[in-house]
C-alpha cells in the first residue's frame, strides 16, 4: 500500500481544532478542524489559514521563457510587469484544458509557475515536451511550502508577523519579495481561491511551521481560524472559481466553462488557439451555469441534468451554500438551455427534481473575482466572457 504523502505542516494540524484528514489525490490532508460551516463563515467574515503545499511550483528561466510560456498559455504574458502574476491555462490543441494555473514574473527572464497538485507530474511533462533548450525548466515543488491566508482582515494580521511597508500598496494579482521571515526569502502575493482578498505566502519547505504558527497566533484576536478543504471548496464555489477535474479538465474548454477573458486570442499563436477561436466563431455547446434548487435536495457533482426526456449535461459541483443557505450548483450543459431562469431537472438518487438556471458567481462580493478579471483583461483586451 502507497504511503501518503503530507506537507511540512502536517505536524502543525493537531496544534489546533479537530483536525479530521483524508486523502486528497494522494496527499493526507485536513478536510476541516472546526467544522466546514465555522470555518467558511470565518473567511468571509474574519479570515482562515490554508495549508496548499500539496501545489506544485516550477521555475522557469531563460532568454526565450516568456516567448514560450506566452505559446505554452492562453494569457497575455508578455504584458506582465515584474512582480505581477496573471491566472491562464495550459490548452491541449483541441482546447481542453491541460491545467489552470498562475504565472508569476520574477525577473525579465524568469517566471515561476503555480499548478494544481493532481497535474504537477503531467504539467511537467507537458512543459517539457515542448520547451526549447534555451529554456531551463526546475520543480520546485518538493521544497517548497504555500501558506494561504484569507479574509477581511487577511491583511491587518499579515502585518503583525510581517513588517513589509509594501503590503499596503500590493495590489491583487501582484507580488513581492521577502526576508522578513526567519531571515529566508518569501514570495507574498495578493491572490486566493475564496472569493475574498487574501495573500498567499511561498517560502522553504523548512520555515513554513514557524511561519504557520505566527499567523495562527497574530490572527487569534481577530477570529482567525485554520481551514481544511471543505471550507476551501464551498468557498470557491460560492465565487465560482474553477477546480480541474469538475469545472475544467481536458474536455471542457476555458470558452465552455465562461473562462474566455482569459484566452487572448489576439495575442498571437498558443497551443489551443486554432480550436478555441473556432469555437469562439461558431459558439460554444456547452456552458457553464448555475443552478438553484427549487425541489428539495442537494445537487452534487456528475448528477445527470435533463430537459424532459433529454440528458443536457451535469452537474460539475454542488453543495448548500454556506453563505447564502440556498441549494445551488455548477453544471455544463448544452448552450441552449443556458438562458437564465430556464428550468430544467436534476437527476438525484433516481428522483427528477426542478431546478431553474440563475445568475454567478453566487456570492456577489467577490473581490478576488473581479481582480482576477481585471487582471486578465489589464493585457491584451481580447474575448470577452461569454455571459449567462
Amino acid at each position: 500500500m502507497t504511503s501518503l504523502k503530507r506537507t511540512p505542516l502536517y505536524p502543525l494540524y493537531a496544534e489546533t481544532g479537530e483536525p479530521r484528514c483524508i486523502d486528497f489525490g494522494g496527499w493526507e490532508l485536513p478536510v476541516q478542524f472546526y467544522g466546514i460551516q465555522k470555518e467558511h463563515e470565518a473567511v468571509r467574515e474574519r479570515a482562515g489559514l490554508f495549508d496548499v503545499s500539496h501545489m506544485g511550483e516550477f521555475m522557469l528561466e531563460g532568454q526565450d521563457a516568456c516567448p514560450f510560456i506566452s505559446r505554452l498559455t492562453t494569457g497575455d504574458i508578455e504584458s506582465l510587469e515584474i512582480g505581477q502574476a496573471v491566472y491562464t491555462f495550459m490548452c491541449y490543441e483541441n482546447g481542453g484544458v491541460v491545467d489552470d494555473l498562475i504565472v508569476y514574473r520574477i525577473q525579465d527572464n524568469k517566471y515561476m509557475l503555480v499548478v494544481n497538485a493532481g497535474n504537477i507530474d503531467k504539467d511537467a511533462e507537458w512543459i517539457k515536451s515542448h520547451k526549447p533548450e534555451s529554456v531551463e525548466f526546475r520543480d520546485l515543488s518538493e521544497g517548497t511550502a504555500l501558506i494561504a491566508l484569507q479574509g477581511p482582515a487577511a491583511l491587518e494580521i499579515l502585518k503583525k508577523v510581517c513588517d513589509e511597508p509594501a503590503l499596503n500598496t500590493l495590489k491583487p494579482f501582484h507580488f513581492i519579495e521577502t526576508g522578513i521571515f526567519e531571515g529566508t526569502m518569501a514570495y507574498i502575493s495578493r491572490t486566493g481561491y475564496t472569493g475574498e482578498d487574501g495573500f498567499e505566502i511561498y517560502a522553504a519547505a523548512e520555515f513554513a511551521p514557524s511561519i504557520w504558527r505566527s499567523l495562527i497566533t497574530a490572527g487569534e484576536p481577530f477570529g482567525l481560524l485554520p481551514c481544511g478543504l471543505g471550507a476551501r471548496d464551498t468557498l470557491r464555489f460560492e465565487a465560482k472559481l474553477p477546480l480541474y477535474g469538475q469545472e475544467l479538465s481536458a474536455d471542457i474548454t476555458p470558452l465552455e466553462a465562461g473562462l474566455g477573458y482569459f484566452v487572448k486570442l489576439g495575442k498571437g499563436d498558443f497551443i489551443g488557439r486554432e480550436a478555441l477561436a473556432a469555437q469562439k466563431e461558431a459558439g460554444v455547446p456547452r456552458k457553464l451555469v448555475g443552478l438553484e434548487m427549487i425541489d428539495r435536495g442537494i445537487a452534487r457533482s456528475h448528477y445527470p441534468v435533463f430537459a424532459g426526456d433529454r440528458q443536457i449535461g451535469e452537474v460539475t459541483t454542488g453543495t448548500q451554500s454556506p453563505t447564502l443557505k440556498r441549494n445551488l450548483a455548477l453544471a455544463l450543459i448544452e448552450a441552449e438551455f443556458a438562458p437564465i431562469g430556464t428550468q430544467i431537472e436534476v437527476e438525484i438518487r433516481g428522483k427528477r427534481l426542478k431546478a431553474e438556471v440563475v445568475k454567478v458567481p453566487f456570492y456577489k462580493n467577490t473581490p478576488a473575482h473581479k481582480a482576477m478579471i481585471a487582471n486578465a483583461n489589464a493585457g491584451s483586451a481580447e474575448s470577452k466572457a461569454p455571459s449567462n
